[in-house]
């Protein structure tokens, strides 16, 4: 029998709102599980303690920032309006079905006026980060660090060219000592004093629309302008433990060690082993990571050598007596160490100009063949050795699973794919409270899980 529902929005009704949100909803398991009062203590310091309107309770403005950043809601003014009918929302929030959601332009203003040059989301994330290590699931054991690029809000055709002068390494002064020490031991004089010279400049290409970003050209990917997650998660859960951006341009590698030191600065963390890609591997890591005794996996990078002549895998380095034997058996002895930190060796042109592989080996006119070997290349060689052992394979595969998921899960469910708002402290701000969220996330669900494998046994 056909039977229509006449329309009853106009009745009355009395309900209770904690009756309309379902019990297996993620915002009750983060409501359980994770602790926000900390976040007032975090922002007192940017309140006037005695002057002023009563403010909106910051703990209200950041759960309102991670429902955004939970369900993907990309524009703070659609969040608003998603609160607005969503009782689930408005119950974790503490609102009332009849209340008024505080607007899109009390958050802008409070990201202008109130957090603009401050460490609060950093201190929020830090804290989440805190309570997953309470509740055992960080250990800061075994960390898998990548990075991600970021789409700039900025149109790749709008830009200037400019001359700015390249960046000066962070380990200069390690390697300058490192040059000196490797000279002495070969008998070499001290290099002389580094006359002070104009820097060298490179051209790059500059947003007019967001200029803190940075024009990436990589292999597989869009030319565009985009800004670079480096992120860091814990072996055991894929918590989020470290989010730092830079400009696109920036390679990988460079700000791999402070980052991995801050860590352990701020968790207290004693890291054991890490697992890398192949863009983190220069001498200056593998150097680092040994002398922190941190046993490292990372993949190897491919190099391919100029066409028609032979690669330098050909070329056997002794040990021993400190020299390169050639496919030609002959020998290229040590020379000297220059200040870019690396050993040159070279052979005899005598014996090269009558060698048969002389048009596979060298183009020089000289008749010299001359090879490079960094004063931390031990470092890198015996860092490959311990990625083909067992356990750095075993290591290595489980990126995928955490680091690499990290990522997918940030861009697929929580708007990381894009940068929402132009400048670094912005975008900045933006990746650390998609993995703050992520981190609450993790934490609600493994925490509801445990509660429940516990009433079960």
């Amino acid at each position: 029998m056909l039977h229509t529902k006449p329309e009853g929005q106009g009745e009355m009704e009395v309900v209770y709102i904690e009756h309309l949100v379902p019990q297996d909803h993620l915002l009750r398991k983060v409501q359980n599980y994770v602790d926000f009062r900390f976040i007032v203590d975090k922002v007192r310091h940017l309140y006037s303690p005695d002057n002023g309107r009563p403010s909106l309770d910051p703990v209200v403005l950041f759960k309102m920032l991670f429902i955004g950043y939970l369900f993907g809601v990309r524009s703070e003014r659609r969040l608003v309006q998603e609160i607005k009918v969503n009782v689930a929302y408005r119950w974790f929030l503490g609102l009332k079905l009849t209340d008024d959601v505080p607007s899109a332009s009390v958050i802008w203003a409070n990201r202008r006026r109130r957090w603009n040059d401050t460490n609060v989301c950093q201190e929020i994330f830090d804290e989440i980060v805190r309570q997953a290590v309470l509740h055992g699931m960080v250990d800061g054991k075994v960390l898998y660090t990548d990075s991600t690029h970021i789409k700039a809000n900025a149109n790749k055709k709008k830009f200037l060219l400019r001359a700015v002068p390249e960046s000066t390494k962070h380990y200069l002064a390690e390697l300058e000592l490192a040059v000196e020490q490797d000279r002495a031991e070969h008998g070499k004089k001290a290099l002389r004093v580094r006359r002070e010279v104009a820097p060298k400049t490179r051209e790059i290409k500059v947003s007019t629309t967001d200029p803190d970003s940075g024009y990436m050209v990589r292999d597989g990917k869009p030319e565009c302008f985009a800004y670079s997650e480096h992120r860091t998660v814990d072996g055991r859960y894929s918590i989020v433990t470290d989010v730092h951006v830079t400009p696109g341009n920036v390679h990988d590698s460079l700000p791999y060690t402070e980052r991995i030191a801050r860590q352990q600065e701020t968790f207290g963390f004693t890291v054991e082993k890490v697992a890398l890609d192949s863009g983190y591997l220069t001498a200056y890591n593998a150097h680092w990571l040994e002398t922190q005794g941190i046993f490292a996996a990372i993949a190897h990078r491919r190099f391919h050598p100029v066409k028609g002549l032979l690669p330098k895998s050909k070329f056997q380095y002794d040990q021993q007596l400190d020299l390169y034997h050639c496919p030609g058996n002959s020998t290229l002895p040590y020379r000297t160490t220059n200040r870019e930190g690396y050993r040159e060796y070279q052979s005899d042109p005598t014996v090269c100009q009558s060698c048969l592989l002389r048009p596979l080996c060298t183009r020089s006119q000289a008749a010299v063949k001359t090879i490079t070997r960094h004063v931390w290349e031990a470092s890198r060689e015996r860092l490959r050795e311990r990625r083909l052992s067992p356990e750095g394979r075993d290591l290595y595969k489980y990126r995928k699973e955490t680091i690499e998921r990290s990522f997918a899960d940030a861009k697929e469910l929580h708007g990381l794919r894009y940068a929402r708002m132009r400048g670094r402290p912005k975008v900045q701000e933006q990746c650390l409270l998609t993995a703050a969220a992520q981190n609450i996330k993790k934490i609600a669900t493994v925490l509801d899980r445990r509660a429940k494998r516990a009433l079960i046994a």
